[in-house]
């Protein structure tokens, strides 16, 4: 076992115990025994601030106090976002220019470096250390994000325009009371007992066993969850499917989120507005996808408005940070040995910010190389927007059936 999970281990069973100064005191012993970055390690495990440390460090070294004398719950310092009613405003509008590419900037990040938005917040009377703008940035729902590769090997020009066509879509949506949902389909899993990567907890030396190898294999069992995100109300849907990720299984698992969640959050709606990528089952080059939209849209009586997100920046997709790392952190270490499992642990999935999710389990089968003739095509009745038609596309109902 290494330093990190011995020491989780020792905290977690020895600080309910302690009141807090002699956590304090027990952790700096720890991180001064470690030496050379044992103050960053246990700082990460407890999440005590560095100069709380530093300062219990000094305590071991001076004489102790009473032993009647313990600081109550709550007591000491107040955070500075109480002290500084202003400060989680001033940051927002610091990052606000700079956030891209989600609708209405839900998923958000930042250029900026901590400390360069350290010292532009002190020089508007925030004083604040760039530590604490890195944990103030994750609690708003900011995340570092590296430069993605494409294929392509350029950016398209047009790149960060379509970004803001689908902020200025989202905002108008939501005004309207419409639903906006992200939609994309996880990587495929294994069915089975395989390993699956990370940890969890066990008895100490009872690692949970599993096959040493996990070759491909076409035969073998996989699961393909299909999730459907709402950026309004917070809240997730996944289809499993067993099949092939096809449009058709794609638009199937709209199909569903909207029967089982959609149309009872939003009753009053007959707009709704899909964020996609611009490749797999739900890609902007595929007639199948379209043609299943139209199919639905005659089914539900919603006019589907689809905006497609540049090629190359899949990762960019909000379900893939507000939904599907989520699942994979809930089940990590965990073998999944069956559907029924993959089901039960997607649907566990919640956060602390209130991310509810709903799976089920679709037997259907989905064959793929499906063809779609011109004339299938002609039925669509699809209306490509003025700024790339071929990303950003409305599909009304047909007129022998509006």
């Amino acid at each position: 076992m290494d330093t990190h999970s011995e020491l989780e281990q020792k905290y977690a069973l020895l600080f309910p115990h302690l009141t807090e100064r002699q956590q304090h005191l027990v952790a700096a012993a720890d991180a001064e025994q470690l030496g050379r970055g044992g103050i960053a390690l246990v700082a990460r495990i407890c999440s005590f601030s560095r100069p709380t440390l530093y300062q219990a460090m000094k305590d071991l070294r001076s004489d102790p106090l009473p032993v009647e004398r313990v600081r109550r719950p709550g007591a000491g310092r107040k955070r500075q976002i109480e002290r500084d009613k202003q400060l989680l405003q001033a940051l927002e509008r610091l990052i606000d220019p700079s956030s891209r590419g989600d609708p209405m900037s839900p998923l958000r990040w930042t250029c900026k470096s901590t400390r360069q938005l350290a010292h532009a917040l002190d020089k508007k009377g925030h004083a604040i250390s760039h530590e604490l703008v890195a944990q103030l940035l994750h609690h708003l729902g900011y995340s570092l994000q590296a430069n993605a590769k494409t294929k392509e090997g350029k950016q398209h020009p047009d790149r960060d325009a379509q970004f803001r066509y689908i902020q200025r879509q989202a905002k108008h949506f939501l005004a309207s009371g419409w639903p906006v949902i992200s939609v994309d389909t996880k990587k495929k899993e294994l069915v089975g007992n395989y390993a699956n990567s990370g940890q969890e907890w066990q008895p100490s030396g009872q690692p949970e066993a599993v096959n040493i190898h996990d070759f491909p294999d076409p035969d073998m069992p996989k699961a393909i969850p299909y999730g459907v995100y709402d950026e309004y109300h917070n809240v997730g849907w996944v289809n499993v499917g067993r099949s092939h990720d096809t449009a058709s299984f794609a638009v199937e698992s709209i199909r569903r989120w909207w029967q089982a969640m959609g149309q009872v959050l939003y009753a009053n709606a007959d707009h709704i507005l899909i964020c996609a990528d611009s490749g797999g089952s739900n890609g902007y080059r595929l007639r199948l996808w379209k043609l299943e939209l139209q199919r639905w849209v005659n089914e539900s009586g919603l006019e589907v408005t689809v905006c497609h997100f540049p090629p190359g920046t899949s990762k960019w997709n909000r379900i893939e940070h507000r939904l599907f790392s989520h699942i994979t952190m809930n089940w990590r270490g965990r073998p999944l040995v069956s559907y029924r499992v993959i089901v039960n642990l997607i649907a566990a999935t919640t956060t602390e910010t209130g991310l509810q999710v709903e799976a089920e389990l679709d037997t259907r089968e989905y064959p793929t190389k499906l063809k779609v003739s011109d004339a299938e095509m002609a039925t669509v009745h699809l209306h490509p927007h003025r700024f790339h038609g071929e990303w950003n596309y409305t599909i009304k109902q047909q007129e022998s059936q509006a």
